[in-house]
């Protein structure tokens, strides 16, 4: 099949161009390589995707209108947009790029899904959408209309878009709430990168809520499994949205701890107060993405965290 696959430079986005080529697939690949982090970082992924033949790549924005007209003419399958601006803390000091990229962003995609008729639209959003609730763990039943910062605002918006555009256009799409993805090719911004590096530099890590905090850390290569699901489920819906979690709630100084073991390196903590648009506890019922996605993570983060430490010292050539 052909693919739009927007975010390719991405670290999800990277993974699962990576997995559909090596299935033979053809991959367009979409990307602005913005400087929210490390170019060069995005750079690397890309020259891996480069090394296929069945891989293209555009340097695009996806809030740019032109992008419709620019790729109305291609063969597409299906189309997956992964592409947006992420970071909860990032949205309280650059409101307007979340709006662009990913509420523009979200309407580009699914007016070229429209013009195209493609097969299935999947796309990204977050457990971010989930805000303050306080009852465990996350449900897809759950209302999410009381989002605690401009990000999960914006992601609940594209799940309100794509339903939209769903039903009067009759395009089959699936929404996908990650939950806090780690793993090889990692965001800088993101815990598991930042503890690994400011560890191995000597540098104090910031653990917030005093350390009173529980996410549902989720392999990537777990993450791929379930869109990979998506893209094989046969819709009776014409719109559902999905947890793609690990379904466990893990405590955030054990995953320090674990970070700790395989660095062989105790970490400098400073224990801070929660972070505005923050959330203590995060915690995927994935019951349905089990039944509809055939969706069964696998990977505990005593296992996961190794392959990224891994990673990283072979990236950064500390090995």
């Amino acid at each position: 099949m052909n693919f739009l696959i927007s975010g390719s430079a991405g670290f999800i986005g990277f993974h699962l161009s990576e997995f559909l080529l090596k299935k033979k697939h053809n991959v367009y690949g979409v990307d602005d390589l913005n400087s929210y982090y490390d170019v060069k970082l995005k750079k690397s992924r890309l020259d891996i995707l480069k090394k296929y033949k069945n891989f293209i790549f555009f340097k695009r924005k996806i809030e740019d209108i032109k992008i419709v007209k620019f790729f109305k003419k291609k063969k597409i399958d299906i189309i997956i947009n992964l592409a947006a601006q992420a970071g909860v803390r990032h949205s309280l000091e650059n409101p307007y790029v979340y709006i662009n990229s990913n509420i523009l962003g979200q309407v580009n995609m699914l007016e070229l899904a429209k013009e195209l008729k493609i097969k299935k639209y999947i796309y990204a959003s977050s457990s971010s959408v989930y805000g303050g609730n306080k009852s465990l763990p996350f449900s897809v039943k759950d209302r999410v209309d009381k989002p605690i910062s401009l990000y999960a605002a914006s992601k609940k918006s594209t799940e309100l878009i794509a339903e939209y555009y769903s039903h009067l256009y009759k395009i089959n799409s699936i929404g996908l709430r990650f939950f806090t993805v780690y793993g090889p090719w990692g965001r800088p911004d993101m815990a598991t990168f930042i503890f690994t590096k400011n560890i191995i530099n000597g540098k104090p890590i910031n653990i917030f809520n005093y350390g009173k905090m529980k996410r549902d850390f989720t392999y990537v290569d777990d993450i791929i499994s379930g869109i990979y699901g998506a893209i094989n489920f046969k819709m009776k819906k014409i719109h559902k949205i999905y947890n793609l979690g690990n379904s466990k709630s893990e405590s955030l100084l054990e995953f320090i701890k674990i970070i700790e073991k395989n660095l062989n390196k105790k970490a400098k903590k400073n224990y801070l107060p929660l972070q505005p648009g923050d959330v203590p506890a995060t915690f995927a019922d994935i019951s349905e993405s089990t039944i509809d996605l055939k969706f069964l993570p696998k990977t505990e983060i005593k296992h996961g965290i190794p392959r990224f430490i891994e990673w990283f010292k072979k990236y950064y050539k500390l090995l």
